[in-house]
């Protein structure tokens, strides 16, 4: 099978990979920490209520408070957001949205996409958390703007630097389970340029994964670099790029890895009412598994996207293109081994006064499985400086995966996408120091995938609604940051809760800075859920809580010392089961102390 389009494949948009470009104020802000600018909502920068979506910034601060050594940490109980896994350290790891399964929400990093087209998601274990400088994360369908996928939402990773000037920081830490991990990094931003680099490792010997095992090991090597510079003609280019190698072991075995993303963008502004933006990029997810039945599994994703923004007033509107290849080179003989994607989108972002009007349309035309239109809409009102009311509805779907339409034995080519029609209606209060949001929302899906990794097929019809609650205060030294959602996720047919789905989380983070110390706590808990194991049935998975205690000291100008203690109180608990029925279980308590020097110039 051959990829055709009709216009250059190096056609390529770069809202998502300019949109890194911007400099904005300092992250430690009232303002911007209670309103923050994001861009992924609407492939353009837009503050938090501006977006009219249910969006969820993880800021520098929070990553540095929160001193994570799995991406999941940052967004693990979050509004809308529900994380199973197979154990802690490195191990298979779904991020499901809204009561979506894991690949139907989209990984970005720095405005690449990058899943394993195999398995159809992201490998998120394998994202480092400590590269990072920020992570948005917006729930809710947008297959309008970024095509298939996007059904529960999209989570956007950003590792470029923010603030201006020459920086550079040394790390080394080490904790229990022979956990290490050491990292350096340095960035120079100026008014025109910017080039940053880093390097970290993190190993660990690990511990079970199920009652009575043994150690299961994780080592992760990465590496991030990037670099923008405006011409005084107003042109910006840039790239940046991630890379991430290592090895986890499993029960039964392990995997060798390699997760890894790379962008080149340019960025014209034609005249003073039209920019157009090209990028390029090259996304690479590959595996090879080193167990009684080894193989490798590596894919490849390339895309170019070109994207047109034009002004009229206080209206924008965006015309773009994007194509899009995977390859797959396995030692399992997929009946196919690559694809390709084509797709046209547009977006209106209309203001009239305390009005907001949000209107996007777009057709992806895949040589898999055909053609798909996908719509979104979106309105707001302003109140009054503080209060915003909003509404929005839109149309999504989920790209069966190679190993659907292709695994030996196993796919069905004739499959069809998964198919979601989703409704929102939210409000909201921002004010000085403090903020809330309220939203529910419904979706109704067509062939719901099962999440489960031990049986195959799919749920005719799913209704999956519920509500969150999210919160936050800034004030003398104080953060505050606090969610609840209560959701719905039933089977249409039966009734069921969908399996893996814990429908009540609750999350709580709370700082204080006192002169050159720093205190904070996370509290976060969920309900039950369920496993649906082929041979045995359906089984719960009780529900658990966890408290997390960190501190920090500065111990001179530049160095700080940190301490976190995860699971304080030892609680075993899983959010997943093997095959046999037995539980995946969280390491338990994890301590964890660190050195860092940050030198500014």
């Amino acid at each position: 099978m051959t990829a055709k389009s009709p216009f250059p494949a190096l056609l390529a948009g770069a809202s998502l990979a300019a949109m890194p470009t911007l400099t904005l104020a300092q992250s430690d802000s009232e303002s911007e920490t209670l309103d923050p600018i994001v861009v992924t909502a609407t492939l353009g920068p837009r503050t938090v209520g501006e977006s009219l979506s249910s969006v969820t910034v993880v800021d520098e601060d929070d990553i540095r408070r929160q001193q994570p050594k799995e991406f999941r940490e940052l967004i693990e109980s979050q509004p809308g957001v529900t994380v199973s896994g197979n154990g802690s350290f490195g191990k298979q790891t779904g991020v499901l949205m809204r009561g979506h399964a894991s690949d139907a929400t989209i990984l970005l990093v720095d405005g690449v996409r990058i899943r394993s087209a195999t398995v159809g998601g992201p490998a998120w274990q394998y994202l480092p958390p400590q590269l990072l400088n920020r992570v948005e994360i917006v729930r809710g369908s947008r297959s309008s703007l970024y095509g298939a996928d996007a059904v529960g939402g999209v989570v956007q990773a950003f590792t470029l630097p923010r603030v201006q000037g020459n920086r550079g920081w040394v790390e080394a830490g080490a904790g229990n389970f022979d956990s290490q991990q050491y990292g350096a990094g340095f960035t120079s931003v100026t008014e025109q340029t910017s080039v940053s680099v880093g390097a970290n490792r993190f190993r660990t010997d690990g511990a079970p994964v199920i009652e009575g095992g043994d150690d299961k090991g994780y080592d992760n090597t990465s590496g991030v670099a990037s670099a923008r510079h405006e011409f005084d003609n107003g042109v910006r280019a840039g790239f940046s790029f991630l890379s991430a190698e290592g090895n986890t072991e499993y029960e039964g075995g392990e995997e060798d890895f390699r997760f890894q993303t790379a962008g080149v963008n340019l960025d014209v502004p034609v005249t003073s009412h039209w920019r157009t933006s090209l990028h390029l990029a090259d996304a690479r997810d590959e595996l090879e598994d080193i167990s009684d039945f080894p193989g490798t599994f590596n894919t490849r994703t390339r895309s170019s996207r070109l994207e047109n923004w034009l002004t009229a007033g206080t209206h924008e509107f965006v015309i773009g293109a994007e194509y899009l290849v995977d390859k797959v080179e396995s030692t399992t003989a997929y009946d196919e081994s690559s694809r390709s994607n084509e797709a046209y989108f547009s977006q209106a972002l209309l203001n009239f006064g305390r009005t907001d009007v949000h209107l996007s349309l777009r057709s992806d035309d895949n040589e898999a499985y055909g053609k798909e239109e996908t719509w979104g809409a979106g309105a707001g009102y302003k109140f009054d400086r503080n209060h915003r009311v909003r509404a929005s509805a839109g149309t999504s779907f989920k790209a069966p995966s190679f190993n659907d339409l292709y695994f030996p034995g196993f796919g069905n080519p004739d499959l069809e996408p998964e198919e979601a029609t989703s409704y929102e209606v939210g409000i909201e209060g921002r004010y000085t120091r403090w903020f809330w949001d309220l939203a529910a929302y419904q979706s109704d899906v067509e062939d719901l995938s099962l999440p489960t990794q031990d049986q195959a097929g799919s749920v005719p019809e799913a209704r999956l609604r519920g509500v969150e609650l999210t919160g936050g205060w800034v004030y003398d030294g104080w953060s505050l940051k606090a969610a609840a959602s209560v959701g719905d996720f039933e089977d249409k047919e039966t009734g069921r809760q969908l399996a893996r789905r814990a429908e009540r989380t609750v999350r709580v983070d709370l700082d204080k800075q006192v002169n050159t110390w720093s205190f904070g706590t996370t509290v976060r808990a969920e309900s039950q859920r369920y496993e649906d194991l082929f041979g045995i049935g359906r089984e719960r998975i009780p529900g658990y809580g966890v408290w997390d205690l960190r501190a920090s000291k500065t111990l001179a100008p530049g160095w700080q010392a940190s301490l976190a203690v995860d699971n304080v109180l030892d609680n075993e608990y899983a959010t997943a089961k093997r095959f046999d029925n037995t539980d995946f279980i969280a390491a338990g308590r994890t301590a964890f102390l660190s050195i860092r020097y940050d030198f500014i110039r």
